[in-house]
């Protein structure tokens, strides 16, 4: 027999259905909704984009240079990519530390000597360890890594000239916009000790993907936010310098020009030319004619300082002979008989 629900039952069914149609049009209330980002009055963005977009195409060039050094040096084949250039506080870098991750503290010297707080470097333990193993001869692919391990004093050693190799390619990747000294200052073995820069502070994290044949890991670079301030200002500096001086280059040209045609030169008119012995002319009287080997009716020759520039005819002009001007000369086919 079949069962019949009482009227309760049905009630509290019907329900359930009504209930189940408000949720579908909620979720799809939600899922029409604008999404808005939230923006931090308190602390506003210091970097437009287009500096964040100069950073990437930085770090950009540095993947191709660090990735072939890489190859190179540890006999693997890797590559380098760029998966975010993010300004954020200091805390969000720090809070995002373990206590065996390593901090790779370095000194930057800009054009200007100022003095700037350091570039951080983080890497991950699975990248450092499968260098330090290839560096050792091994095959760098014992990726099992505990989290609570921490690195021997032997590889700290080790550590340290291969981060010197990945700190060498940043000079080469900011020589196209300015030139900058990076120097390893000290490896931070506890990175919630390190207080140079303020927990509040805007910095800019770029973070670059690391893919070996053997493993993969990651290279957090934290760029305190003072230091770019500085970068950024030199490098402003420069680009109105370099059209102020373009500029000044224009009025120097002009300056020139207006100069070189207040000068004076002199030109010579060549009516003709004969060869004649010494004795010839020894013997020359007034009332004497000197054949010149050109009809009458011939061009008469222009010479400006001594270069042909133009032919014409002789004429008079106010009572003073004269040759007014028809052509240009072509220097290319002119063989210069005078001087």
């Amino acid at each position: 027999m079949a069962e019949v629900l009482s009227q309760s039952q049905i009630d509290a069914l019907l329900n359930s259905l009504q209930g189940t149609e408000e949720q579908i049009e909620e979720i799809e209330k939600k899922e029409n909704e604008t999404k808005y980002r939230k923006y931090d009055f308190y602390s506003p963005k210091k970097f437009t984009k287009d500096k964040l977009k100069i950073l990437k195409s930085i770090f950009d060039n540095y993947s191709r240079i660090a990735g072939s050094q890489i190859s190179s040096l540890f006999r693997t084949s890797s590559e380098l990519s760029v998966i975010t250039v993010e300004e954020q506080r200091y805390y969000e870098f720090g809070n995002a530390l373990v206590d065996n991750d390593i901090l790779t503290v370095v000194n930057v010297t800009l054009p200007n000597h100022s003095k700037n707080p350091p570039l951080l470097i983080n890497a991950s333990m699975t990248l450092m360890l499968s260098l330090i193993d290839r560096m050792l001869g091994g095959m760098g692919d014992d990726n099992n890594v505990s989290e609570s391990y921490t690195y021997t004093e032997i590889e700290m050693a080790l550590y340290r000239r291969v981060i010197q190799y990945i700190i060498g390619a940043l000079k080469d990747s900011w020589s196209s916009y300015i030139n900058l000294e990076f120097e390893l200052s000290r490896l931070e073995e506890n990175p919630s000790m390190f207080q140079e820069i303020g927990v509040d502070e805007t910095i800019v994290i770029v973070v670059l993907d690391v893919e070996m044949s053997e493993c993969t890991g990651r290279l957090n670079i934290c760029i305190p936010g003072s230091l770019l301030m500085n970068i950024f200002e030199i490098m402003d500096k420069r680009k109105h310098s370099a059209m102020g001086d373009e500029a000044n280059s224009l009025d120097n040209k002009l300056e020139i020009m207006n100069s070189i045609k207040a000068s004076d030169l002199m030109v010579r008119a060549k009516v003709g030319e004969s060869v004649i012995t010494l004795d010839d002319v020894y013997n020359l009287h007034v009332g004497d004619v000197v054949n010149l080997n050109a009809p009458k009716d011939s061009d008469v020759q222009l010479y400006v300082e001594g270069q042909p520039w133009f032919k014409g005819q002789l004429g008079v002009h106010k009572r003073n002979v004269a040759v007014k001007i028809e052509d240009m000369v072509d220097k290319g086919n002119y063989q210069a008989g005078e001087n």
